[in-house]
């Protein structure tokens, strides 16, 4: 008999969930924007300003970065805590990680409403 030792926080199912349900929502988007750019006649800045100038699509592309971030994060643990041993050097990768994807979210929200 095999005896299973578990160990960690037992993410399984719900990360699993989690990146198919940012991934669509990334799809989503993607699909969006690219419909809104394929029906201007022309494209520049003034067609990029005038999407992007309305709260509902402020609020869609703030909920496709922060499902990129979410997204990002699961990827990024798993692959730390499969290839990373040493727990030390793993702790320090997944608090510079989680500081990047803070600092980008901030950056994000600066960004989309010019605050």
């Amino acid at each position: 008999m095999v005896n299973r030792v578990v160990t960690g926080a037992h993410y399984g199912l719900r990360d699993w969930l989690v990146q198919r349900v940012t991934a669509l929502v990334m799809a989503i988007f993607a699909v969006v924007v690219v419909a809104q750019l394929l029906c201007q006649p022309a494209f520049g800045y003034d067609t990029w300003s005038a999407l992007f100038s309305g709260n509902l699509m402020r609020t869609f592309s703030l909920l496709f970065l922060l499902s990129l971030f979410y997204h990002a994060w699961i990827g990024v643990r798993d692959i730390v805590m499969d290839y990373v041993k040493p727990a030390s050097i793993r702790l320090v990768i997944h608090v510079l990680v989680i500081l990047a994807l803070i600092l980008y979210a901030i950056w994000s929200v600066q960004i989309l409403w010019g605050m």
